[in-house]
């Protein structure tokens, strides 16, 4: 039987509560990615061309830091990682996880949260972060019961 871990990050609480359903639901261990600069309403507010989700999202180089020290994953074969969808892709704190942990030969497993969209480029743009880890399909687990996001990431 493999580990497993899902880290996530919410801005809001939604992707915090889907992240602790499945940990559950598959017997996972827990660890929230927290901003070091933690984010306040205004940063959040995706009609604003210069707040600070849209200034991120739009820089290619951005990594925000994290508070945090990682986990160490050494002991695990599956990583789930969840984030909310910001302009189709993840929010750069999952890029700045993705390329600070080692993950060759680890299954990796990204799960989102949006409030209108589908996964967009996200995949593609956290598999080229990560190359030597084998990413699986992402989805977007919105209104999916404790059980039916069991049944998923067991499937996995």
């Amino acid at each position: 039987m493999s580990k497993k871990l899902v880290v996530y990050f919410s801005a809001s609480g939604v992707t915090k509560a889907a992240a602790e359903r499945i940990a559950k639901g598959i017997g996972a261990d827990l660890f929230e990615i927290k901003p070091k600069t933690p984010y306040t309403k205004a940063d959040l507010d995706w009609t604003n061309k210069n707040s600070r989700s849209t200034l991120e999202t739009n820089d290619p180089n951005s990594r925000p830091e994290i508070a945090e020290k990682l986990p160490d994953i050494s002991g695990y074969d599956r990583v789930f990682i969840g984030f909310p969808i910001w302009w189709y892709v993840a929010p750069k704190i999952i890029d700045t996880f993705v390329e600070s942990c080692d993950f060759s030969g680890k299954t990796l497993v990204p799960f989102a949260t949006s409030g209108g969209s589908g996964m967009g480029r996200t995949a593609e743009v956290l598999k080229s972060l990560c190359p030597s880890a084998n990413w699986k399909n992402g989805k977007v687990i919105n209104g999916m019961s404790e059980q039916a996001l069991a049944d998923w990431a067991n499937s996995i």
